[in-house]
């Protein structure tokens, strides 16, 4: 079975470091950013089958890079899954009208559970 590719766009080292450790560990291609710019241009270049995203980052917030991956005909069926933690009902409703697939609050939840997300969102068993 090909390996799924994933995107992380999160400008915490540490967090971005260990959520790739582990997701290679579980079996997938990881690439990553530590900004906005940076994650829109390897979303465009590398589609990859899912995106985790932060909303604060440099340069480009998470929404203005939701919402240039979600108006880019090549990449508008990635789903992009919300790893943050502005919990506010205002900024979960601002990223699923953006067209985020789900909001993930950081805090809540652990590295497997993350991935299990994943696994659900990919159909992947």
């Amino acid at each position: 079975m090909e390996k799924k590719k994933l995107l992380i766009v999160e400008d915490d080292v540490v967090l971005k470091n260990s959520l790739e450790e582990f997701l290679i560990a579980e079996g997938f291609e990881v690439s990553s950013a530590l900004d906005g710019e940076i994650g829109v241009e390897k979303a465009f270049a590398e589609k990859p089958d899912l995106i985790l995203l932060d909303i604060v980052l440099p340069k480009k917030d998470g929404y203005e890079v939701l919402a240039e991956i979600k108006a880019n005909p090549e990449t508008t069926h990635i789903p992009v899954v919300l790893l943050t933690n502005l919990g506010s009902i205002a900024d979960v409703e601002k990223a699923l009208a953006l067209g985020a697939t789900t909001y993930l609050i950081k805090a809540d939840y652990k590295l497997d559970e993350i991935t299990q997300k994943i696994r659900e969102i990919l159909n992947l068993k």
